[in-house]
């Protein structure tokens, strides 16, 4: 018996050091200034891009900013939100929420800059890797810091809409259901509330929170968490009417393109928008953190920059795994 144990044991470490290996494999793998030599104007390119789209459309830098989310919380970053759907496959960029909440307009940033990549280093840039350089183009053009973006992610095979719902965390979460759903992909409940600061950009639509305004629960038909002012602004902005679900509002209406943190001095005021937004204020130790992130503007903007090259590693696909897509709404070989 002792023998098997210290076989077992033998056995175990070293399937726990192979783990590590490819965990450390992975990383480097992974680097900043990963297209130094191979295409170097890389990031350069991506940058032009979303400034011109930008220019034009401010609010377009949020859903930049929000597919890096959806597609790294989706089978890891590896820019399967792009992918078209087909006759036989609905695509994750056609389930909800992602439909109809991420603009055209936002997919064609990321085509206008894979084509450009693709004529100065084609086969080497990945979609999945464009997007996670446009997200944080999106924060510095909004006002917020630079952080480099490690890079050498590959792209994924595979997309399908019947993923996003049981992975992508809804507006109706509470703190119990987000921290659970950010430490399925490895983040913590700090990570959690510092990437919600991305709220402070862009906007919704009604029926993402209606409820909380019409028909909250059996006791209350509006939120009692919600500050009573702000939730008559909302309802007329949202009339509860068939037309109502669909108007938009912005998220953080003080600096809706503003990358600052008045998301949190909103929460501070009883003034989230989501209820997974109004959530974080629910227990002393997540309402520390939001106080801490609207006090420290430069803090939460080093820590938000962290979080994000954090998310950023979720899943990726590395090395020899997925492909490097020639068209990002298209894996190669589908015609």
């Amino acid at each position: 018996m002792a023998m098997a144990f210290r076989r077992g044991g033998v056995v175990l470490l070293a399937f726990v050091l192979a783990l590590c290996l490819s965990a450390t494999e992975l990383e480097a793998r992974l680097g900043v200034d990963y297209y130094h030599k191979t295409c170097p104007h890389a990031e350069f390119i991506v940058m032009d891009e979303v400034k011109k789209a930008m220019a034009g459309d401010a609010g377009l830098g949020a859903d930049l900013l929000r597919m890096h989310f959806h597609d790294c919380f989706v089978r890891g970053c590896d820019g399967s939100l792009l992918i078209d759907s087909t006759p036989n496959n609905k695509a994750e960029k056609d389930g909800a929420p992602n439909n109809p909440s991420l603009e055209a307009e936002a997919f064609e940033i990321i085509d206008n800059a894979k084509k450009r990549l693709e004529a100065e280093c084609k086969g080497t840039v990945s979609c999945a890797d464009i997007l996670a350089f446009a997200a944080r183009d999106v924060v510095v053009l909004s006002g917020g810091f630079y952080y480099k973006v490690p890079a050498g992610r590959r792209d994924g095979r595979v997309s399908m809409a019947s993923e996003t719902l049981t992975n992508l965390p809804p507006p109706s979460f509470d703190l119990n259901q987000l921290t659970q759903n950010f430490a399925q992909k490895g983040l913590t409940q700090d990570d959690m509330i510092t990437l919600s600061g991305a709220h402070t950009i862009g906007q919704s639509h009604c029926s993402s929170f209606s409820n909380r305004l019409y028909n909250f629960n059996s006791t209350f038909s509006q939120d009692p968490t919600l500050d009573p002012a702000y939730a008559a602004q909302l309802k007329q902005e949202c009339p509860n009417t068939s037309g109502g679900a669909n108007q938009q509002v912005p998220m953080d209406p003080n600096s809706p393109t503003t990358f600052d943190t008045s998301y949190y001095r909103n929460l501070l005021a009883n003034r989230g928008l989501f209820t997974s937004d109004q959530t974080l204020m629910s227990t002393p130790t997540t309402a520390a953190k939001v106080w801490q992130n609207a006090a420290n503007w430069f803090a939460f903007q080093k820590k938000f920059g962290k979080a994000m090259t954090k998310m950023g590693k979720i899943g990726v696909l590395a090395g020899s795994q997925g492909e490097i897509r020639e068209n990002c709404r298209v894996v190669n070989g589908f015609h």
